[in-house]
């Protein structure tokens, strides 16, 4: 794993699926300090992660602008 540049309200691509409804890989950074707090794009939970283990699970950082939804996530 290299070294992720990634900030504050950042979006980034998880490896694995939300298992909401939406089986959602997208989430947005709301808090970073010890823990990273993330909110799914698909359904709205907040989940808190280590910075080790997210780092383990991050795909890729999209930036501080919003990603295109895919069809099967849109309301």
């Amino acid at each position: 794993m290299g070294p992720w540049n990634y900030q504050l309200h950042d979006y980034v691509e998880m490896k694995k699926e939300h298992p909401c409804a939406a089986r959602s890989t997208m989430w947005q950074i709301v808090r970073m300090g010890a823990d990273i707090k993330m909110k799914c794009l698909g359904c709205g939970t907040l989940v808190m992660l280590s910075r080790f283990q997210f780092e383990r699970r991050l795909k890729k950082v999209l930036g501080p602008t919003p990603p295109p939804l895919p069809a099967t996530m849109k309301k």
